[in-house]
């Protein structure tokens, strides 16, 4: 008897769907574990280009309905759907690691995220109509905020449903009706937690449409009745995303990737809380999160203190699936990735850089998975690709300095720029070195996303991104400032 697939549909205007390709009514993508890629988690749905059409226009007919409803009945009903999300959060945690990687806890925190920020966002219910009078004569002008229309949101593979919850509960906080894209390669958990999430919201308000980017792509992005789109992923596709919106002159948000730099200064301590917080934020999710440290830049007087701190770390990693309870680090996501990852390395070792690698591989029918040993590179040349580019991997440069003046012109020399860190015991010299360091976020003392502070403003300088989510300024990134002039006297 055979075992039967998961198989997620599209949803938009409040129905369900399967994909309608003339040729083949039950066209899908399959979807397939990192950890054993000969394994295949489910199916999910690949939309037409029509069909994406269909749930735009099915955003837009909601949006004046939606964007009269008062933001506080729109932050009870966000509230009630988010209510849905940890709904067999065992299950669905456990479906977003085999189709990611990732190990169970992280899956968790995932789903979680989307709850959270949810209730972050509909804190901000009472300032979403606030309203500034400049006062006259001659004018008296009203400065208010308007919902921009259909939003869509396209999400990556590394944490789907959290980094959706930076963007998608504001966005609709503001008023706008949204359109969520998830990763072709991993949409199965994300769009069974977004239909739950809509089906306590209006029809058309809340719509998931997955598929092939060249299949959809243009429809969800350089589309007259699409107001914004706001991008998570990498810089090229950044990049895409905005020479695609460039024809209709539509708004985009991105989120990009970033070379996160850590500076590390002569009288930082190494607390065990610490050290575990970098640790963390080095190689969480093997390695696959934008705001992960890429590169540390360390006082020469704390290096090998620091490499003995993470080698410690590092020979208690067990790499394998997340179906098996000891894992404590997955597979890379894609072949493509582990490729980009093992050349990174290899450059480095050719080159005579002090490359550590640990751990051991899995093996058995877990052989042909797409794991890679974790590693520290210590000393390596400056210009290797392993330190100028993002290398989305376990694997890290360490590069000694002995004046902070230079400490900082290292960490800023990048074209990214989407978070850093400062470590040291002083505040005032981490208020100091923190406001010259070139990037959206400053860490101090943690680097990562569990030290993040999602009441502020995150997204990236330089090509690390535009625009900002959360907070009061990332709901003002879905809203168009409005000018009433009046005329007095």
């Amino acid at each position: 008897m055979k075992t039967k697939i998961l198989h997620t549909q599209l949803y938009y205007g409040g129905r369900y769907y399967d994909a309608s390709h003339s040729f083949d009514a039950e066209h899908v993508m399959e979807i397939r574990n990192p950890a054993r890629p000969s394994h295949i988690v489910g199916m999910a749905a690949a939309a037409t280009r029509d069909q994406a059409l269909k749930a735009v226009s099915a955003a837009k007919q909601a949006f004046p309905d939606w964007a009269a409803t008062s933001p506080q009945h729109r932050a009870e009903l966000l509230l009630a759907a988010a209510g849905t999300v940890m709904e067999n959060s065992e299950e669905e945690a456990r479906l977003l690691s085999e189709e990611n990687g990732k190990v169970l806890g992280e899956s968790t925190f995932d789903l979680m995220g989307l709850v959270q920020r949810t209730e972050l966002a509909c804190g901000l219910a009472d300032r979403v109509d606030e309203v500034e009078t400049l006062p006259g004569p001659p004018t008296e002008t009203i400065v208010s905020f308007k919902p921009m229309g259909v939003v869509t949101i396209i999400v990556p593979f590394n944490w789907p449903i959290a980094i959706l919850g930076a963007s998608m509960p504001y966005a609709l906080m503001a008023g706008n009706t949204v359109i969520v894209k998830p990763p072709p390669s991993a949409p199965l958990a994300i769009t069974r937690a977004v239909q739950r999430y809509a089906e306590k919201l209006p029809p058309g308000v809340l719509n998931v449409i997955t598929g092939e980017d060249a299949e959809i792509g243009a429809a969800l992005v350089s589309n007259e009745d699409v107001a914004k789109v706001c991008f998570t992923g990498s810089v090229n596709g950044g990049k895409r995303i905005m020479t695609m919106a460039a024809e209709t002159m539509t708004s985009v948000l991105l989120e990009l990737g970033g070379n996160d730099g850590v500076l590390i200064l002569d009288d930082a301590e190494f607390t065990q809380d610490n050290m575990d917080g970098l640790f963390a934020g080095i190689y969480g999710s093997t390695g696959q999160i934008c705001m992960n440290a890429k590169r540390i830049y360390v006082h020469n007087s704390k290096k090998q203190e620091l490499i003995y701190e993470l080698t410690k770390r590092l020979e208690t990693v067990k790499l394998g699936p997340a179906s098996e309870p000891d894992t404590t680090m997955g597979p890379l996501h894609q072949k493509s990735q582990w490729d980009f990852v093992t050349q990174l390395v290899q450059e480095a070792k050719d080159a005579g850089a002090d490359v550590r690698e640990f751990g051991e591989m899995p093996t058995g029918a877990w052989a042909g998975g797409n794991f890679i040993l974790p590693s520290i590179i210590v000393d390596p040349d400056p210009n290797l690709r392993v330190v100028t580019e993002e290398q989305f991997g376990p694997t890290i440069p360490i590069i000694g300095f002995d004046d902070v003046e230079e400490g900082i012109r290292l960490v800023n020399d990048t074209r990214y720029g989407l978070c850093n860190s400062v470590w040291t015991t002083n505040e005032q010299t981490a208020r100091e070195v923190g406001s010259r360091l070139q990037a959206g976020y400053i860490f101090h003392n943690a680097h990562g996303a569990p030290s993040l502070d999602q009441r502020a403003p995150f997204g990236g300088v330089k090509q690390s991104g535009m625009g900002r989510e959360m907070g009061i300024i990332g709901l003002r990134s879905f809203q168009e400032p409005h000018s009433l002039g009046l005329k007095k006297g």
